[in-house]
């Protein structure tokens, strides 16, 4: 098995919690390089994780021509300039979600990918879960029947003004942090809708601390996803949900999103209720060993242009509703 050289744009949270404990459980994954806007922080990363390298400006890993392919963790709004950059120097990229801020910049990221022969791939881990393909799986061999309606959710504490998620300028809220794991996993069940409503809520800075939308499908069947920054800090919970309710049952599952361990769901048909067991490992790694598949092996991206360009058009279609 050949492994990708990978570096690491950027010394967020997210990449510091979550992907880079990926990539070192990732079997296809050499944890090569790290670029921080200092140096110092970059050499940290380096020692905590084994990377071989460490660079002071992003610019400076993308001159590497070991480096195969990165990872981008930054703030939402350098998402579309920093994967452009990487492409533009022959890197493949996974890119944290949400990839763009709108359907026309994910357009133009994939067409630049197509013209740099290269790889794109956003970052929605846990579309990558056996827990994710098993629900996907009992909804297309029927066992509740046709879907008439599905509710889910994602909330999490609120944060001060020094979080990146509070800033309207950095692409923040509610909406573009959760609600695009929220509308995401209603695409993937049910495909594109034919129509959306949506409310929000505002703090003074016109960042979105709540969303409730409802996207429609011309068969009948609705989906209801409620996302927010509106948890009280000091409890330092979450909510994850996903109801779905069929012609002839339910299906449910609180296992959070990316969330590993020996997961369940539940089916209900009539009185008869069936748990379920899935088990999951890290999500992040999956991706990761994904897109290292893609490079060397021929493999298509899971989370394919399509369907992020899909998916940045429902979400263009929720904060056009909420007036965001």
């Amino acid at each position: 098995m050949r492994k990708i050289n990978w570096g690491v744009l950027g010394t967020a949270d997210i990449a510091r919690g979550a992907t880079i404990p990926g990539m070192q459980r990732a079997a296809n994954c050499n944890l090569y390089a790290v670029a921080g806007r200092s140096l110092e922080k970059a050499e940290r990363y380096r020692t905590e994780f084994g990377f071989e390298k460490a660079y002071e400006g992003y610019d400076a890993l993308l001159g590497d021509p070991a480096v195969e392919a990165v990872y981008i963790p930054l703030p939402n709004s350098l998402h579309a300039e920093w994967s452009i950059r990487a492409m533009k120097a022959g890197k493949h990229v996974l890119c944290e979600k949400p990839l763009a801020a709108n359907e026309a910049e994910a357009k133009r990221l994939f067409e630049t990918a197509k013209e740099c022969g290269v790889h794109l791939m956003e970052a929605f881990a846990y579309l990558h879960s056996p827990l994710t393909a098993a629900i996907k799986a009992e909804l297309d061999a029927g066992a509740i029947g046709e879907v008439r309606y599905i509710e889910n959710a994602f909330v999490t504490s609120g944060y001060d003004q020094t979080n990146i998620r509070m800033h309207r300028d950095l692409l923040g809220g509610g909406f573009y942090d959760l609600g695009c794991y929220c509308v995401s996993q209603v695409l993937w069940l049910l495909g594109e809708p034919d129509s959306v409503s949506a409310l929000g809520e505002f703090n003074a800075d016109g960042v979105d601390t709540l969303a409730t939308g409802v996207l429609g499908y011309k068969n009948g069947a609705r989906a209801v996803f409620n996302c927010g920054l509106m948890l009280a800090p000091t409890v330092g919970k979450r909510l994850d949900r996903l109801l779905i309710f069929g012609t002839e049952g339910v299906l449910r599952t609180d296992a959070e999103y990316n969330q590993r361990g020996r997961l369940c769901y539940q089916i209900q048909r009539g009185d008869t209720v069936t748990t379920k067991y899935v088990d999951t490992p890290h999500n992040y790694a999956l991706e990761v060993e994904q897109l290292g598949r893609c490079i060397a092996e021929g493999e298509t991206p899971w989370v394919s242009a399509e369907f992020s360009v899909m998916n940045a058009r429902t979400m263009d279609r929720v904060l056009k509703a909420i007036g965001y």
